[in-house]
């Protein structure tokens, strides 16, 4: 299962951060952008609980990520 993560980052601490999430087992990319959000992150999980560690646990306990929004992809 494949999501795409948007963080919005706190001003100052952006660099910080982006280096501790690529960091994170099971973030594939991350892509600083412009914009309302201020990084994409992209997450591999096999499952819908393992991902949902992923970003609670791991990625919003990073100092300096504010908020997260998660798109879950889907096969269609």
């Amino acid at each position: 299962m494949i999501a795409f993560v948007l963080c919005k980052l706190v001003a100052g601490l952006e660099q910080k951060a982006v280096q501790q999430i690529k960091n994170i087992r099971g973030v594939k990319d991350v892509y600083m952008t412009f914009g309302g959000w201020d990084a994409i992150l992209v997450a591999e999980s096999d499952t819908i609980d393992k991902l949902s560690g992923l970003i609670v646990r791991e990625v919003r306990g990073i100092h300096g990520v504010q908020t997260t929004e998660t798109l879950v992809t889907t096969n269609v």
